[in-house]
């Protein structure tokens, strides 16, 4: 984490357990980041917050820091399904990545953590919470599915968490929230924490309907995009945009690049040609299946896949350190998408590139988009004599869903008339 992001107050001096600093020590933290530094007195004082800041600046050590706290300093009640501290997230991705942030800060301690989201695990992820744990990390579908089995009950919770809160609207949660939220003891009796990139009116309605008169807490950026991001913008013809790429890519060598673009068709259809000149890529979009999701994920995180594809649907909630370029393949359609896209570099004060493409089917989007970030984004030139001659995109072979089939044709059926009847 770059010193440029963090500020002077160091987390030993907080009051924090010793078994929560041996984690925090373990994993190299030991200042706090301005939300940080500004939330965490507040919370773990047993105040409830609502925070705002950027995106990877640190809101999530600063929720789970005040949830164990809390937790430890709090004697349990004698119940075996009950969860002590639910932590909501809009996406399975940043569940999961919460959940691995906890166990790290946890590791020292006796308190247990399970997850609850959808598209895999299912069996798995009841057998955990009917053993039961402490802290509940999910997605409100699939948290909401296990609650009403009555695998696990929320009567003595003391701590509820709201993470990225704009998006829980943004995706459609809000009436699933609300639903959890009504099971919970009322807000006086727990710890209740907000955490969103903007608290918009909707936010801070939610707020002070289920909190306990929440401080709200505003980091606000010198700048709505990241200081150090390098930002810069092409307009190709759409026959120049998978050139233009292609040379970017030979000329930047990102070690970690998400290329966004709009639609799952031009998704699957850009992967096929970036792996016919030979870039090892892979998509990610809504209807990729969980466990490939995850491992796709781990591969990029790992630095084992440079490049990774993603629609914005897909994308939203990913918190991945160290990605160094993000490429527009196609302009978003919305100026808050496109800093949530570029935000994706530049994390914690480390330093990106942001590169994009204002094609003749998207180049609409610019004008709002630089309204929106309030700065002209420098043009780069094309030069269409040296963009590179593209190799032919990759085949899809042909997978037969029925295993009698497997590697034959299906057979041709002749259609059966019926005889009419008399």
């Amino acid at each position: 984490m770059s010193s440029t992001h963090l500020t002077d107050t160091t987390f030993s001096s907080l009051g924090l357990a010793s078994t929560v600093l041996a984690g925090m020590d373990e994993a190299g933290f030991e200042l706090c980041t301005p939300i940080q530094q500004q939330t965490l007195p507040i919370s773990l004082a047993g105040k409830d917050v609502a925070g705002q800041a950027q995106t990877g600046t640190g809101k999530t050590i600063a929720f789970l820091l005040a949830t164990y706290h809390t937790l430890i300093n709090k004697v349990a009640t004698n119940n075996k399904s009950g969860v002590r501290a639910l932590i909501l997230a809009p996406t399975r991705e940043l569940a999961i990545q919460i959940y691995n942030d906890a166990l790290i800060i946890g590791k020292h301690t006796n308190i247990k953590i399970g997850l609850a989201y959808g598209g895999t695990d299912y069996e798995k992820q009841r057998k955990t919470l009917e053993d039961g744990v402490d802290i509940l990390i999910g997605t409100p579908g699939r948290t909401i599915d296990f609650f009403k089995q009555k695998v696990f009950n929320l009567r003595n919770a003391d701590v509820l968490v709201l993470d990225e809160a704009d998006r829980m609207f943004d995706l459609g949660f809000i009436n699933d929230i609300r639903y959890l939220l009504r099971r919970l003891p009322e807000p006086e009796q727990r710890l209740n924490l907000l955490f969103s990139a903007t608290l918009s009116f909707k936010v801070t309605e939610l707020a002070y309907e289920h909190m306990n008169n929440p401080e709200m807490i505003r980091i606000e950026p010198e700048q709505i995009t990241a200081k150090k991001v390098v930002e810069s913008m092409y307009y190709p013809a759409e026959d120049e945009k998978i050139p233009l790429l292609i040379q970017i890519l030979n000329d930047e060598k990102p070690e970690r690049g998400i290329i966004f673009i709009n639609t799952k068709h031009n998704a699957d259809r850009l992967n096929r040609y970036l792996e016919g000149n030979d870039f090892d890529n892979a998509v990610l979009s809504g209807d990729v299946p969980q466990k490939k999701r995850q491992q796709i994920l781990q591969r990029f995180q790992e630095g084992k896949l440079p490049l990774l594809i993603a629609t914005d649907v897909a994308a939203r909630g990913l918190h991945i350190p160290a990605v160094s370029h993000v490429f527009n393949f196609d302009l978003p359609q919305d100026a808050e998408d496109y800093v949530h896209r570029i935000g994706r570099t530049a994390r914690s004060g480390a330093s990106g590139k942001a590169i994009s493409f204002a094609c003749e089917t998207y180049a609409y989007s610019l004008p709002d988009i630089e309204a929106y970030i309030s700065h002209k984004i420098p043009y780069s030139p094309i030069d269409g004599a040296t963009l590179p001659e593209v190799k032919p995109a990759t085949k899809k072979t042909y997978k037969p869903s029925a295993n009698k089939h497997k590697g034959k044709p299906r057979p041709h059926k002749k259609p059966q008339h019926r005889k009419q009847s008399s």
